[in-house]
């Protein structure tokens, strides 16, 4: 088994959705949790390129950047699609996905009392690109490339988890995309890892909004 490890805060952020992928992937990996004031205070930034966390190692090998470790995730766990053309899909759509994330991240940390009710308005709009790209592939019965999952999956899923909990019901319309996702946590070792104090008992994010 590979020596995978995960720094990072005390929270889901933005480690949930390669913490989802390796436990699906029947991976284990160890935590170091790093509070605000050791990130703060200590010498554990010099050590992350570009000062950032997650920070993951695998053995001897450092990365940063979580969108960076998924994508080196999906290459080494066979969840880059079949070919070039659905590897670069994937890419696209978890481009998709990142931008949902950044506009939930604004929100949640910046906009929260102002911005909350607006941008639940919008929420419909943001997911129709994705519930159009399911039902372009098989009827929306695979993934949203190809006929096996991908890392894409897991960020998106994840995303659209926190945004249910933001707004309950959120997904009704998009069926789509609500039977894809009740599909994919209901993988075994998803749905056990999601059912897990290692997961359920993690806050969402750092400043306790969701």
């Amino acid at each position: 088994m590979p020596d995978y490890s995960i720094t990072y805060f005390p929270v889901r952020g933005r480690c949930s959705p390669m913490r989802m992928l390796l436990a699906d992937q029947g991976q284990t990996w160890k935590e170091e949790v790093i509070s605000k004031e050791q990130w703060t205070n200590g010498d554990m930034r010099k050590s992350c390129a570009f000062g950032q966390l997650p920070k993951f190692q695998d053995g001897d090998f450092v990365l940063v950047q979580s969108n960076t470790i998924l994508r080196y995730l999906g290459r080494q766990h066979n969840l880059y699609g079949k070919d070039i053309k659905e590897a670069t899909l994937i890419d696209m759509v978890n481009d998709g996905a990142e931008d949902l994330r950044i506009k939930y991240s604004i929100l949640i940390f910046k906009e929260y009392e102002t911005g909350k009710e607006a941008f639940i308005k919008s929420i419909p709009a943001e997911l129709k690109p994705f519930e159009d790209l399911l039902a372009k592939n098989n009827g929306g019965k695979d993934f949203l490339v190809g006929n096996k999952i991908s890392y894409a999956d897991y960020n998106l899923v994840d995303m659209l988890s926190n945004l249910e909990v933001l707004s309950p019901g959120c997904l009704k319309g998009t069926p789509l995309l609500k039977a894809y996702v009740d599909r994919i946590i209901s993988r075994p070792k998803l749905k056990a890892y999601l059912e897990s104090d290692a997961h359920k008992k993690v806050p969402i994010n750092g400043n306790g909004k969701q």
